[in-house]
């Protein structure tokens, strides 16, 4: 993308620095697909301890990650759990039906939450012609919410009430990092409450590709059978890894930096007479705008902007999406919060 333009889309777009250049190119590699090769194998132990799992496998992107997680932990015709705007259910074409043979059994939450419940009225009568519930998948942040963080003290119950009922517990925690940062709660303690969970590196830490997922060591046996099922089997992924380690070492805190640009620019958008932000919902990096009812089009909108130098992404219904990241400074915040102002009024 041209540097014309300040780029609000998703924190996806991050590019890695220079000094994430330099570890990609002086990266150890081995075949990974032995098991060999070296840096990948210290990504996957770091996250493992990190997490606080027995395991950890590297994957090729967040959607492989928990698509993995859900063949692991489902058999063909089983239910899943998940919140009706989750990652799982919406932005994954379909994968949990394409590979799994599962189908999604998605309920309302509020800013991406729910809590027991709201579990118990969806899970199915054990009765031989119903499906079996089977997983339950939390997001956390949850991305179609607007970055929202889902209560510890939800997980918490929903942790103890899967365990009773022998039903297994998932977390997409691509944004886990940034919930981590906000709250002050290690990603440790979010993980263990989960059967398995699958991080992000290349999203608000800036690596060019991949996610790791983590649990057990005999789940994460499984998850590699099916990683190579499924095309994920890398070689010497090394130089990929490198950059994961990086993200890891360098990037986790200053995370707290893209939240601050969020609550300003959330702030500043608030005044524009068609938006409508729920400020309440403006918890880490993402902010999601309505423009319901001002009748006014999405697509319009976004056309208007990129226009005027500045790309913000489709959000919920009748809405547009502004993620701040460590590409886009606090200046340019700025510059972007008096571009669309002046675009919109």
């Amino acid at each position: 993308m041209s540097e014309q333009f300040i780029d609000l889309r998703s924190d996806t777009v991050t590019r890695p620095s220079e000094a994430m250049r330099r570890a990609i190119a002086s990266a150890e590699v081995g075949d990974d697909v032995f098991g060999e090769d070296p840096t990948v194998n210290a990504l996957q132990r770091r996250v493992a301890e990190m997490l606080g799992k027995e395991a950890a496998l590297y994957v090729a992107s967040g959607s492989m990650g928990n698509q993995v997680c859900i063949k692991v932990h489902t058999q063909p015709g089983d239910e899943v759990i998940c919140e009706r705007g989750a990652h799982v259910f919406n932005y994954e074409t379909g994968g949990m039906a394409f590979l799994s043979n599962a189908q999604a059994h998605a309920i309302e939450g509020t800013h991406g939450a729910f809590g027991v419940a709201e579990i118990e009225r969806a899970i199915r009568p054990d009765l031989y012609y119903m499906p079996k519930t089977r997983l339950i998948c939390l997001e956390n942040t949850h991305n179609r919410a607007g970055g929202t963080i889902f209560p510890i003290e939800k997980i918490r119950e929903i942790s103890a009430f899967a365990r009773a009922r022998q039903i297994r517990l998932h977390l997409d925690g691509a944004r886990l990092w940034n919930a981590s940062v906000a709250t002050g709660i290690s990603v440790k303690e979010y993980a263990s409450y989960f059967d398995s969970v699958s991080v992000c590196l290349s999203k608000g830490l800036g690596a060019p590709v991949g996610s790791v997922l983590a649990g057990s060591a005999a789940f994460v046996a499984d998850a590699r059978h099916y990683r190579k099922i499924f095309g994920g089997g890398m070689r010497q992924a090394g130089i990929l890894a490198a950059a994961g380690l990086y993200a890891l070492d360098h990037n986790i805190e200053r995370l707290k930096e893209d939240h601050e640009k969020a609550a300003y620019l959330a702030g500043e958008l608030s005044r524009v007479k068609i938006f409508e932000i729920d400020q309440s919902s403006v918890q880490t990096n993402i902010i999601i705008i309505s423009m319901e009812k001002s009748g006014k089009k999405p697509e319009d909108v976004l056309a208007a902007l990129r226009s005027k130098g500045v790309l913000l992404t489709m959000g919920n219904y009748m809405g547009v999406r502004a993620v701040t990241h460590m590409d886009v400074s606090m200046e340019e915040v700025r510059t972007a919060a008096e571009i669309i102002r002046r675009t919109l009024s």
